[in-house]
């Protein structure tokens, strides 16, 4: 049974960091790249983060639409293939932040389907 447990949510004030992980059992998580979503209240899914297998390529949603700038220079993502474990630090926090984040892997290539998700951990950030 494939498990994706994200972990780290919080609720924090406007400038503070948190660092989110995402275990994955059930999977040989080497062989898939992964990926962070987000979804605020009322909107609709969005894609933070794509890191590949050995986290050699990393994309941001600002590599793919300029000004889709919002996350790039505050979140970074990484991966331990060892610990089956994917991050996702935040800094710099702001109240546009505040969703539930999920993890997800793929298989396939960049821009197919991913295959799996976790349940998401929600993060609040409050003036």
């Amino acid at each position: 049974q494939v498990q994706l447990v994200e972990s780290g949510g919080g609720s924090v004030q406007i400038g503070e960091l948190l660092t989110l992980s995402c275990v994955a059992s059930g999977i040989t998580f080497s062989n898939y790249a992964m990926a962070w979503f987000r979804q605020a209240p009322g909107k609709e899914r969005e894609f933070v983060v794509d890191i590949t297998q050995s986290g050699d390529i990393i994309t941001y949603p600002s590599d793919i639409d300029i000004d889709a700038d919002f996350v790039k220079g505050r979140f970074s993502v990484s991966r331990d293939n060892a610990k089956n474990t994917l991050y996702l630090q935040m800094n710099d926090l702001k109240p546009d932040d505040t969703a539930v984040y999920y993890c997800a892997a793929r298989s396939g290539d960049y821009g197919g389907r991913y295959d799996y998700w976790g349940q998401g951990t929600q993060v609040t950030v409050f003036a």
